[in-house]
This record gives structure tokens, sequence and C-alpha cells, in this order.
């Protein structure tokens, strides 16, 4: 799995209710051709990150497969979300 593109916007909670900060980050993807997430087009992964102090983990990730817009109903493996909450973190330590 390879991070090709992404994009990183925070999301705002006008009621306070949230604590900490809320990140929305839309990464382009491209997977191995024996991955069971491969598509031609690619896939889209968007992943909701919390921020609480110094602790940052990823709260939800959706699949989407990018040809034609639909969700996957994949899990990442283990070592994938690893991947991505590391990337994640480092972007967000580079932003601040």
């Amino acid at each position: 799995m390879e991070i090709t593109q992404f994009s990183v916007e925070e999301i705002k909670d006008p009621t306070n209710i949230i604590e900490g900060k809320r990140y929305e980050f839309l990464l382009d993807v491209n997977v191995d051709e024996e991955d069971e997430l491969y598509t031609e087009a690619g896939i889209e992964i968007r992943v909701l990150v919390g921020q609480n102090q110094e602790e940052i983990k990823i709260l939800n990730y959706f699949i989407t497969e990018k040809s034609e817009n639909k969700y996957l109903d994949f899990g990442l493996e283990d070592e994938e979300e690893a991947m991505i909450l590391a990337f994640c973190k480092e972007q967000l330590e580079n932003e601040i």
C-alpha cells in the first residue's frame, strides 16, 4: 500500500462538545494487484483522526473505490492501519 496524494482538513466543532481536535484525511492509495482492495482506478481512504492532548488516534475510516465512488466493505489489516496512523501523525506534527 502506497499513499500517493493526500489532503487534510480540521473538523470544527461549533458546539464545543468534543474534547480535542478532529481532522479528516483523504488519502489516494495504490495497492498491489494481489491485494483484495485492488481496483484499476485505485482507492481513496477517508480517515477521521482525533487529537486529544498528545494522543493521536484513528477514530474511523472509510474505503472508497474511486471510479464508481462507492464504499468498499473491507477493513484494513493491522499493519496498514498502523502505517496510515503513522502517516497522519507525521503530517499533523509538520503542520504544528
